[in-house]
């Protein structure tokens, strides 16, 4: 059963409660007897959907119950986490501010996707260097943060912290139990973690990193209460943002078979992995494989504009 929450701040009790979401069975047939099937997170909410909402609702919870009036976070120019904290500081009353990598990005506003998006649902920016950024979470930059622009309840950047691994360990339902696998994508390991903790011992929680390296182990482990999971690292595609066409084809054929749409940065890539790892008998027979569609789909619109000027294929 999926409940669309459009408004935060009217239903308070869904802070309060567990959000279910319904998973769609795949009718692919891989040869292979094995069953995939989509947890369908991000249909949650329109703008604050998936792992996002999963992250931000105990920290939500928090910061009202400090009494704090604003939000303030971190993130790059077409941040799937900027969006999601704007619009939902948006609907529970709360001011947010955005700290972004980049000070070119500062009179980009209005043509950037996302941080238009963010501005419209009221987000102030402070723009700062690549160098700075590198602080984000030094507590005299962070101090000076506070002297500059008032008190704030700080949520890091990609939300990941012990309140945002709670949230995302409700994913998983009791019914998820028949699984063999739980797949998801990573970025900054709060999601994984939170599946990994949630997971029985008998399945496998697979996490498929959207960047360059596997420095995520590390992080990975600070929240994992268990040792069932891996992390894949050989479909992040060149890095963080980074797509070449084969993946543009992949995300538009899943589309067009499953009407189930794909973001580039994380899902797409995540279940480019999926397919290729059936393909090469990663799995066991007759294995059946849940993936987690942690949204991310605000993202489609600026990678398309980058695409554009390069006259490359669109994500449709």
């Amino acid at each position: 059963m999926i409940f669309l929450i459009y408004n935060f701040a009217k239903k308070i009790s869904v802070f309060n409660s567990k959000i279910e979401t319904t998973n769609q069975s795949l009718k692919i047939d891989f040869n292979k007897n094995i069953e995939l099937s989509v947890k369908r997170e991000d249909l949650i909410h329109p703008f604050v959907s998936g792992n996002k909402f999963r992250k931000l609702k105990y920290n939500i919870i928090l910061a009202q119950k400090q009494q704090k009036n604003t939000l303030l976070t971190f993130g790059g120019a077409f941040s799937n986490h900027i969006a999601a904290v704007a619009a939902a500081g948006k609907e529970v009353g709360l001011k947010t501010i955005g700290i972004i990598r980049g000070e070119e990005l500062y009179d980009k506003i209005n043509t950037n996707p996302t941080l238009s998006f963010a501005k419209s649902c009221g987000m102030t920016f402070k723009f700062i260097s690549r160098e700075a950024y590198r602080d984000k979470t030094n507590l005299n930059f962070i101090s000076k943060l506070k002297e500059e622009l008032g008190d704030f309840y700080l949520i890091p950047e990609g939300g990941t912290n012990d309140l945002a691994v709670k949230g995302c360990e409700e994913i998983l339902t009791e019914e998820d139990s028949k699984f063999d696998y739980i797949c998801c994508a990573v970025g900054t390991g709060g999601t994984i973690s939170g599946l990994i903790n949630a997971s029985k011992s008998n399945q496998k929680v697979l996490g498929f990193s959207s960047l360059k390296g596997d420095f995520l182990n590390k992080d990975i482990s600070k929240f994992a209460r268990s040792t069932n999971w891996e992390l894949i690292t050989d479909y992040h595609f060149g890095g963080y943002g980074k797509i070449n066409d084969s993946l543009i084809a992949f995300i538009n054929k899943f589309k067009a078979e499953t009407e189930i749409p794909l973001d580039p940065i994380y899902t797409g890539k995540m279940m480019f992995g999926i397919f290729d790892l059936i393909k090469k008998g990663y799995f066991k027979l007759n294995s059946k494989i849940l993936a987690i569609h942690t949204g991310g789909l605000q993202g489609i619109d600026g990678m398309n504009a980058k695409l554009k000027k390069q006259n490359k294929p669109l994500i449709i």
